[in-house]
């Protein structure tokens, strides 16, 4: 295993069968558990998450308009929300708001299930309730509406499961069948067809990171325990310059003189030039 597959894997191989052999110890069917006493092998690298920029983003949402997974990717780029917690999500738990109300209801969803064994999320902080924002709205209205047709085309055929994202028969979807479609949005809107579903997810950070939202409340967004879990897995996507203590300091201290610019080269070069004048 330790040859084709990551280390993760390898350490849930190894985890199974550490489990197996303790069975059959227990029936005095082996004299003692032999996978307990060897190291869990490292596994081979696995390929790095990346996330894309606003321009990438933006071509993607275009390239998804008016096929069936442009309300998946509007919510998941917009909510930041896991694919597996996508792919449960049900039509009950997504909340179209009324902003005619007093006071205004927003648009929100439930994320509380998954596909996950017994349905839950991969955290207890990831079951949380997110507002949405209004390209998530309409695409999900366009969604809705494109859904109902398949049901009426579907007949006595269409599984009812009140799925957000289903098959045109109603069926939950797979993993695999998500990839496919997804890989073919990113094929037409030019951005390479090396992307994959979660990396919504971490554009999602990216994007959020980069607009100056604090990392604990990106955290809290992304439904992860705590803020750690941000910064180490999502480590790329942060921004790497914390401005908050700089920009305090400019408004408690305005500063009147002309700011220095030029690149680190250039200034070096200025300097050099001055104290060659000097000597």
């Amino acid at each position: 295993m330790a040859q084709q597959y990551s280390s993760a894997a390898v350490v849930m191989g190894h985890n199974a069968l550490t489990r197996a052999i303790r069975h059959a110890e227990a029936r005095d069917l082996v004299g003692r558990n032999v996978a307990m006493l060897v190291e869990t092998p490292k596994g081979q690298a696995g390929r790095p998450s990346k996330s894309l920029s606003l321009e990438q983003a933006s071509a993607l949402l275009a390239a998804a308009e008016g096929t069936r997974m442009h309300a998946y990717i509007a919510l998941c780029l917009a909510t930041g929300i896991r694919t597996e917690e996508a792919r449960a999500l049900r039509w009950e738990h997504v909340d179209f708001g009324d902003p005619v109300a007093n006071p205004p209801v927003p648009a929100s969803t439930a994320v509380w299930r998954s596909v996950r064994s017994h349905g839950d999320t991969k955290t207890e902080k990831s079951r949380r309730t997110l507002a949405l924002p209004e390209m998530a709205v309409n695409a999900l209205w366009a969604h809705q509406k494109r859904q109902a047709g398949d049901r009426a085309a579907a007949g006595m055929t269409w599984s009812d499961r009140d799925l957000v994202f289903s098959t045109r028969t109603g069926a939950s979807l797979d993993a695999a069948n998500v990839r496919r479609e997804f890989r073919t949005v990113c094929t037409a809107a030019k951005i390479g067809g090396n992307w994959t579903p979660r990396e919504l997810r971490h554009s999602f950070v990216s994007l959020m990171s980069s607009s100056g939202v604090p990392v604990e409340e990106i955290a809290r967004l992304a439904g992860h325990s705590n803020t750690r879990t941000t910064e180490v897995v999502y480590r790329r996507e942060l921004r790497p310059v914390l401005t908050t203590g700089a920009e305090a300091m400019d408004r408690l201290f305005p500063s009147s003189s002309v700011p220095v610019r030029g690149t680190r080269r250039q200034r070096m070069k200025s300097g050099h030039k001055a104290s060659s004048a000097a000597r």
